[in-house]
């Protein structure tokens, strides 16, 4: 899914990306200066709490590797799923300095303790808007009114 294929549905629905603000707003879910929609730790009490890879990364996967249905973790207080990993959201903001790539938001089942760990609420990065990847999606904004 590319950031123009989510744009183009996006328009074809009458809706839009969310901006960086609105996403970030979004997947805290009413937290402020924690790293996660449900507070300070990763996995409180052992609990997962979001689709990243599960094991060892990259070699040592020790569940299934790839996107999980929405309702497969517990929602943030606003109600919303899968607001870090599963997949990288794409969003309407442009990455500083990047020659206007679009930002992506929230780290995918491919991050890892170990390799990356950009599955935080406030994870960010940039690619090209016509890239497609297979842990990428995004979810829709409306505006009120």
């Amino acid at each position: 899914m590319s950031q123009r294929d989510a744009r183009a549905y996006a328009e074809w629905v009458g809706s839009r990306l969310p901006s960086e603000a609105e996403w970030e707003f979004a997947s805290r879910g009413g937290l402020e200066q924690q790293p996660f929609p449900w507070g300070a730790v990763r996995e409180p009490d052992g609990t997962v709490r979001m689709n990243t890879f599960p094991g060892d990364f990259p070699d040592g996967p020790t569940g299934p590797v790839g996107t999980v249905p929405a309702a497969s973790f517990a929602p943030n207080a606003y109600g919303l799923y899968n607001t870090t990993g599963n997949v990288w959201e794409w969003t309407s903001g442009v990455f500083g300095g990047s020659d206007g790539r679009p930002v992506l938001r929230g780290g995918s089942y491919m991050c890892h303790a170990s390799y990356c760990r950009r599955y935080r609420t406030s994870a960010r990065t940039a690619v090209t808007a016509d890239t497609t990847l297979g842990h990428t999606g995004f979810r829709l904004a409306l505006d009120a009114g």
